[in-house]
């Protein structure tokens, strides 16, 4: 066994042996195409990962003992989706150093199996928001003093909400991403989630009516601040300055918060960036869009994905409960 913590295969480093197979001029291109066939928030992910298994004392690479004592170690303290992370790291490198994964033992997998039962617990989602909701944000932002980060604010929750956007996309949106037609706007996405091969997705914001109309008010956030290149989205300092860097994706997240708290939603909590993709597919699916509409407009490649969103939103209108109750209502007024 290594006692020397070792670097994290899922940078997708080249195996031990693959150095004197390939040309040496080559190897640095291998090991560049390597690493980009793996996204950087797994990456991050993965490492992570296995720093707290190095932490609590395992060492690469490793057993099935070792592996057992770990989730027996961890079992009260760590979710259960944690754990599987740390198995499915642990197995990443073990399989591109080319080594036996014991991951893949049976009493390790049994062993994971249990404790999903024991201590498994429901994936916690977040706050879908409605179109009321995001009304009495922008109510509560345009009723604020004028400043460039008031436009901001209006235009990330317009556009977050109207265009699905995970966080990470819309820090990353650039000026030039920006299509303008006399319709509206269209946001060719650099990359995503589910796009990671950048076969370059798209997002339209049509026009409309002003008080609600993102990609109007993306062209006001432009003007106020003076950007004509570089980050859409960027931080804005308490002086009223914007700064040239984009966003953090953290700040989405704060500014939601902060947004529910002024408009005293009781579920400040449970807001984040992924609140605008469920808000906007489930508002859809209430207003009875049609399914491919949603899919288009969410970028979302699965459909099971997508009927989960319409179920979701449809649960208490399409009912079996309203027309059994309908009938119910009639025999007690016949009765009566």
């Amino acid at each position: 066994m290594i006692n020397k913590p070792t670097k994290l295969a899922t940078d997708l480093s080249l195996r031990n042996d693959e150095p004197g197979q390939i040309a040496r001029q080559d190897s640095e291109a291998l090991r560049h195409y390597l690493q980009a066939a793996t996204s950087d928030n797994t990456r991050k992910a993965y490492r992570s990962a296995i720093r707290q298994f190095e932490k609590w004392g395992g060492r690469l690479p490793t057993d099935r003992d070792t592996l057992i004592r770990y989730l027996l170690a961890r079992a009260e303290s760590h979710n259960s989706r944690t754990l599987d992370l740390h198995l499915t790291a642990i197995s990443q490198w073990h399989h591109y150093q080319g080594i036996i994964d014991p991951v893949k033992d049976p009493l390790v997998r049994k062993t994971m199996e249990g404790i999903r039962r024991t201590h498994g617990l429901p994936k916690r989602k977040a706050k879908a928001l409605r179109l009321s909701h995001i009304a009495q944000m922008v109510d509560h932002l345009r009723h604020l003093p004028d400043c460039k980060k008031k436009c901001r604010d209006i235009a990330l929750v317009l556009t977050g909400f109207f265009g699905a956007f995970r966080r990470s996309e819309l820090v990353k949106v650039q000026v030039s991403d920006l299509v303008w037609e006399p319709e509206g706007l269209i946001i060719k996405l650099p990359r995503s989630k589910t796009d990671q091969q950048a076969m370059s997705l798209i997002r339209a914001l049509p026009f409309g009516e002003q008080s609600c109309c993102a990609a109007t008010a993306v062209k006001v956030w432009m003007e106020t601040a003076g950007i004509d290149e570089g980050p859409l989205f960027r931080p804005v300092n308490r002086w009223d300055q914007v700064q040239a860097r984009q966003l953090n994706p953290g700040a989405i997240n704060d500014l939601l918060k902060s947004l529910g708290k002024a408009c005293r939603f009781d579920f400040v909590p449970d807001l984040s960036s992924h609140s605008f993709r469920r808000g906007l597919s489930t508002s859809a699916a209430r207003e009875r869009i049609d399914f491919e509409l949603i899919k288009k407009q969410g970028g979302w490649k699965s459909d099971a994905t997508v009927w989960e969103y319409i179920e979701e939103g449809q649960q208490l209108s399409e009912n079996a409960s309203l027309i059994l109750m309908e009938k119910m209502a009639a025999m007690i007024s016949t009765d009566s």
